[in-house]
């Protein structure tokens, strides 16, 4: 199986887009990308150092970038950052090039994939918990208005999410 347009995951942290991602590109034979790691890659700096020496608006420029060079690629499987869809150019280029699925999880989840990882530069508060919160309530309506397909993603092996999506990708764009 294969697919024949772009297809993009956006979501918050810790919904699960770069592992789902990765095991959902092999299963439709397509080259996987993660903005976040080609940001990395053409910076030669981690996402902390960016935001630290540019603050988190040097850092959307350079995501804006990449998506927008990305996207111009097809077919991709596409994992964003979850601040990407903060922009409009960044969700306009994701709603006119592709397929955009929305990989939807709780706060309580996103805590528990993210407790230990210090390259979430937001995260870096006494309360990480307040601080998803508030990044739920602006990005959930973004990541809504974007989405063609809403998959939920808490509690549930990668395995299955995989075949969820799959059995809800347009046919028209299999082949």
């Amino acid at each position: 199986m294969g697919i024949t347009f772009n297809t993009y995951l956006v979501g918050p942290m810790g919904a699960g887009k770069s592992t789902i991602g990765k095991q959902l590109s092999k299963s439709l034979n397509v080259e996987f990308l993660d903005s976040d790691n080609e940001i990395i890659k053409r910076t030669g700096a981690d996402i902390p150092l960016i935001f630290e020496l540019e603050g988190e608006a040097g850092f959307r420029k350079r995501e804006s970038a990449v998506i927008a060079d990305l996207t111009d690629k097809c077919p991709i499987l596409m994992a964003t950052g979850g601040g990407a869809v903060l922009s409009p150019e960044n969700r306009e280029n994701l709603r006119n090039t592709g397929f955009v699925i929305y990989l939807k999880t709780s706060v309580n989840q996103q805590l528990r994939r993210t407790s230990r990882d210090k390259n979430r530069p937001l995260l870096q508060t006494e309360d990480p918990r307040k601080k998803l919160e508030e990044l739920m309530a602006t990005r959930d309506p973004l990541y809504r208005e974007v989405a063609d397909l809403i998959i939920e993603t808490d509690g549930k092996h990668v395995k299955n999410v995989v075949k969820a999506i799959i059995s809800e990708l347009p046919e028209a764009f299999q082949r």
